[in-house]
């Protein structure tokens, strides 16, 4: 009976977890377009461009792993280096490839390790799972750099903490 609940458990944890990775996916979509509305307000958006543009280059970069395209190893992560009026579009298609990539697999198949190449050209193993939680950590992180250039500048950046999105005021 005891292992029988331990699965139970385990199956209703693991159950979830396609949904808080959709869920975290759709917060950095959130708070990296209203990083956009900051960045166009610089009188230097040289290096908060380049951040953004990591940041669309390593979800291609990573899915491209994912999907085995033999083009991946040769893959920049950080260039290309897109306009600034084009980040918010190769901004979503970044990130529809991977609420796509969530929706059609199973709990299963993300928690499956998969095999690439990685930077070294050796055959490297990761879970889809930690590669999309990798994926939404580094937005964070580079998102933090980016609010540090726009009060450099001179500006406010926007609260965009995860519980800004989450909390609300009951009285």
């Amino acid at each position: 009976m005891m292992i029988l609940m331990k699965k139970t458990l385990a199956d209703s944890t693991a159950m979830l977890m396609k949904e808080y990775l959709a869920d975290t996916f759709r917060y950095n979509d959130t708070t990296n377009k209203k990083l956009l509305e900051k960045i166009k307000q610089l009188p230097d958006q040289e290096e908060a461009i380049r951040f953004f543009c990591h940041l669309i280059n390593s979800q291609y970069k990573w899915m491209a792993r994912i999907l085995q395209d033999p083009k991946a190893p040769q893959m920049s992560w950080w260039e290309p280096i897109y306009p600034f009026g084009k980040l918010e579009e190769e901004w979503t298609k970044s990130l529809n490839l991977w609420i796509n990539y969530l929706e059609a697999k199973s709990e299963e198949e993300l928690f499956t390790e998969i095999s690439f190449i990685g930077f070294d050209g050796a055959r490297w193993a990761a879970t889809p799972k930690d590669i999309a939680l990798q994926l939404n950590y580094h937005s964070i992180h580079h998102r933090a750099q980016v609010q540090t250039i726009i009060r450099r500048q001179g500006f406010d950046p926007d609260f965009v903490d995860y519980i800004g999105t989450k909390y609300r005021k009951l009285s």
